[in-house]
């Protein structure tokens, strides 16, 4: 990746298109998986977004995989898709704007206390 990309997001374009034709061959039911999983996912976006790359990634080769062996996406990723974002994004170390907040204030206040 150049410099140039990096700085106007045009490798993480190239990449959420990647993502965007893999989604079109999947069901309709998992597609709206798919829309349900990335607005859950991307309050534990960093400034840019890279952090999620690898995540969604993950996430789409195991909707693939399991739409290629017959299965329901209830059967994959249970009834509650906020849930294992959540889960899913914990398991890889990203945190959602609140915790960064919340660091930066304890930090702060730390800081301050002179501790």
């Amino acid at each position: 990746m150049n410099f140039w990309d990096k700085i106007t997001g045009n490798d993480m374009t190239k990449e959420l298109k990647a993502f965007d034709s893999r989604v079109k061959k999947l069901p309709a039911d998992y597609q709206e998986a798919w829309d349900k999983i990335g607005l859950n996912l991307w309050a534990y976006a960093d400034f840019t977004g890279r952090n999620l790359m690898p995540i969604l990634d993950g996430v789409l080769g195991l909707l693939e995989e399991s739409a290629a062996d017959g299965q329901s996406v209830e059967e994959v990723l249970g009834d509650d898709i906020k849930g294992f974002c959540s889960a899913l994004a914990g398991e890889e170390g990203a945190k959602s704007i609140r915790d960064k907040w919340r660091e930066q204030l304890n930090n702060n206040i730390a800081k301050k206390l002179g501790k």
